[in-house]
């Protein structure tokens, strides 16, 4: 019984801390040190450099979860690959605005992160992104027949035109050679290749995101320190309760921005805000592993990140596919991925986290979404039923020659879908991301997963955008924005000249691949790209 009054004791006095004053105040208070709090913080700082930015993080190290290199596949999701961006129409024609938006959405990452090596935040490109072509590779009749549409259909967009397509089993061995190898030559394949696709260390970028930001006088970083509550202040702050877990003590702070960037953490934190706009969201955690091996002879046969096309019945995130990645000076390759499910929000988050954000409001869309999801329910039961053996058949379907001791089985992150309230459904699951923000513009939170990392220079804008619009709409930070991403307001897809010319600039600064497109013509590649004046 003593034991019992202690807890409800203690427990009573957290939920009054926000009575005590505050230790400070500071203009924006970030909760997570991934690569969307680090592009945020990176944005605010350069708009306004005067802004106190506070960064807190659970854990001892930066980009120590969903952003973490080895917790995600790497791809820079630009839609070059990812057959699941252009399904197909009832008439049978193929739909190509998910992919284009997905991709004039990379561009902007592009040039946001080559504005940052332009000044010196991010250095040495290759630390984080490498020229890594991007291809599609199917077999059966109808598949091979959805990809000649699809390559057909997308070059009709200026950001995909020089996608080359190809049923010959000698030119797909040149492109990935590892996915012909030992393959039966009578099968009827297909694949289309983009040069310019790239493979992104987003925990590389993290960190050097932070390190530069922390660098600064009006910035602070606290690792090790658990945002446990929020509450709205009768000015419109916000009052943020933090712990520090090595000091074992708890702080005040209060803000008058609120970021929640803290991947699978984000919803429960959302819901302690209490904000309108929070009501009826719920999550769905899913994890991931790969197959990954480090020998030299096979990682040397292959530069590609080669996607296939889910089974029938499958959701995308069970897109199979092999990948090169580039992870701190290291060279590998990966497939995958394998479902696995927790009921952990986070890969070092509790087993009592999707319990524990269960609502009210949340709990009738959950299960309307989930008898609408049954199809997902079944694929994650025969995920969790793999073998090993099983795990190798399906990389042989891309590898056919592949070899049990040369791979051994990763885990990697933990992600969240958005489950949300819907007029129709009553609840449904939603693949994607999605920013949340309340009426007032003081406090956002970012839910969701893939294609999360690759867009996070986009999707912090729009968040801008919206949070501080009076701010934005001022001819100082117009100017300032379009110094940082230099097709600001404008759409490439619209202009042939225009996505040459910001390709061209990008990649000179990133050190990628350039393909110089002509109009009508295939294209031309320029292995050294030459600088641009924009």
């Amino acid at each position: 019984m003593k034991k019992i009054l202690l807890t409800l004791l203690s427990l009573s006095l957290i939920g009054c801390s926000n009575n005590r004053e505050p230790e400070k105040t500071v203009d924006v208070l970030l909760i997570g040190a991934g690569v969307m709090s680090a592009t945020l913080g990176t944005y605010l700082h350069e708009l306004e450099p005067t802004w106190s930015i506070d960064i807190y993080e659970r854990l001892d190290r930066v980009a120590g979860e969903s952003s973490n290199a080895w917790n995600n596949a790497g791809t820079g999701h630009s839609a070059f690959c990812e057959l699941n961006y252009t399904p197909e129409t009832a008439d049978g024609g193929i739909d190509i605005s998910k992919a284009v938006a997905i991709n004039e959405s990379f561009e902007i990452s592009k040039q946001f992160w080559a504005t940052q090596v332009d000044r010196e935040v991010l250095s040495k490109p290759g630390s984080f992104i490498n020229t890594t072509p991007h291809m599609s590779f199917v077999w059966g009749e109808d598949n091979i027949e959805f990809l000649r549409k699809r390559h057909a259909a997308l070059q009709h967009s200026n950001l995909f035109r020089g996608m080359e397509f190809s049923e010959d089993h000698a030119q797909i061995a040149q492109w990935a050679p590892l996915i012909m190898q030992g393959r039966d030559e009578n099968q009827h394949v297909a694949a289309t290749r983009m040069a310019i696709g790239t493979d992104v260390n987003f925990g590389e970028i993290t960190r050097q995101l932070i390190d530069s930001l922390i660098g600064r006088d009006q910035a602070r970083l606290h690792l090790e320190h658990e945002v446990r509550n929020l509450v709205r202040n009768d000015d419109g702050t916000w009052r943020v309760t933090v712990y520090d877990l090595a000091r074992d003590e708890e702080k005040v702070v209060d803000a008058r921005f609120v970021f929640i960037g803290a991947g699978g953490g984000a919803l429960k934190l959302l819901q302690k805000s209490g904000i309108e706009e929070a009501r009826g969201y719920a999550g769905f955690p899913v994890g991931g592993q790969f197959l990954m091996t480090r020998n030299k002879d096979i990682v040397a046969r292959h530069l590609a990140k080669v996607y296939g096309k889910a089974s029938v019945g499958s959701p995308p995130m069970s897109v199979p596919h092999l990948d090169t990645r580039v992870i701190d000076g290291e060279t590998v390759l990966l497939f995958g991925p394998f479902a696995t499910f927790s009921t952990k929000f986070l890969k070092q988050g509790s087993l009592l986290d999707t319990f524990s954000a269960m609502t009210t409001d949340n709990f009738l869309p959950m299960v309307n979404a989930g008898i609408d999801n049954w199809s997902l329910s079944t694929y994650l039961m025969g995920q969790l039923m793999l073998s090993q053996e099983d795990r190798m058949n399906s990389l042989r379907e891309y590898f056919p020659d592949a070899r049990d001791e040369d791979w051994q089985l990763l885990q990697a992150g933990q992600r969240v879908q958005i489950i949300k309230k819907d007029a129709e459904k009553g609840g449904v699951l939603q693949f994607g991301t999605e920013v949340v923000t309340s009426a007032d513009g003081s406090i956002s939170a970012l839910l969701g997963a893939s294609p999360g990392a690759s867009t996070a220079a986009p999707i912090m804008l729009h968040l801008i955008e919206k949070t501080f619009a009076d701010k934005v709409a001022t001819p100082e930070w117009q100017a300032r924005l379009k110094e940082i991403i230099p097709s600001y307001g404008q759409k490439l897809n619209d202009d042939l000249e225009l996505t040459n010319r910001i390709r061209q600039w990008s990649s000179e600064r990133l050190q990628l691949q350039y393909i110089e497109v002509a109009p009508d013509v295939e294209m031309a590649i320029e292995p050294q790209p030459t600088a641009v004046t924009l």
